[in-house]
């Protein structure tokens, strides 16, 4: 005759007191279930074993979007909040120099971009003094130039807002730091009737940073208020 070895006294007694603790143990549980299937042997089906696995299986995937879930909603909360912190400091200027150097310095550092530049649709050059005074964050282009840009020079449709990944960036937007943009948001800006359009580009070394399938809720609020900001210093 064989018998079963003897379970230590100690840890049954613990076991009975707390069995809580052998149902939560995800490790535990599947070690024991292991050995009822070996105990049962290899011809027998066990449909409860089954539907255990397909369960964890289930609540694996709930879990893990769950987690997806949650970091979306968090990204999503810490870029709102970004950008609402972007437009306040947009509208703290009183005059339209500190407005221009601000968007260069503190709204770019805002947005965490790399190169932030506002480009101006003009009959006139760039060779205007107070373009050249702005020229980091500033520039003038001959009418059409925007569209082209946006468009790559294919033409078609352009959108307010174009998220897209670049080899490197266009000189004429970036000029030194051109090389090392691997990323964009293009803002096309309407100043009203009668006025030419602008454009806000944001820059970044990120490739990742800014992608055609991402969410562009937030930059078009932004860019509508940009949008009224640069009327008023305009009028």
């Amino acid at each position: 005759m064989s018998s079963s070895p003897k379970i230590d006294d100690t840890l049954r007694e613990a076991i009975i007191s707390k069995p809580d603790v052998i149902l939560d143990d995800t490790d535990v549980m599947q070690a024991l279930i292991a050995a009822n299937e070996r105990a049962m042997g290899g011809n027998i089906v066990d449909l409860r074993g089954i539907a255990m696995e397909r369960l964890e299986t289930r609540l694996d995937r709930l879990e893990d979007t769950h987690r997806s879930v949650i970091a979306a909603a968090y990204e999503n909360l810490a870029g709102t909040n970004q950008i609402h912190r972007a437009i306040l400091r947009m509208l703290d200027p009183m005059e339209f120099e500190t407005f221009l150097l601000d968007l260069g310095g503190e709204v770019a550092e805002i947005l965490r971009v790399d190169a932030l530049k506002l480009v101006l649709e003009s009959v006139q050059n760039d060779s205007d003094p107070a373009v050249q005074r702005f020229g980091d964050v500033l520039s003038v282009a001959e009418p059409g130039f925007i569209d082209t840009y946006l468009t790559q020079g294919r033409g078609g449709s352009v959108r307010q807002v174009t998220l897209r990944s670049v080899q490197s960036g266009g000189t004429r937007i970036y000029s030194e730091k051109a090389e090392w943009i691997r990323s964009e948001a293009c803002l096309k800006l309407d100043f009203g009737a009668g006025r030419l359009p602008g454009l806000l580009v944001l820059g970044s070394e990120d490739p990742h940073m800014f992608r055609p399938q991402q969410g562009a809720d937030l930059l078009t609020f932004f860019t509508g208020v940009f949008e009224r900001a640069m009327r008023r210093w305009l009028s």
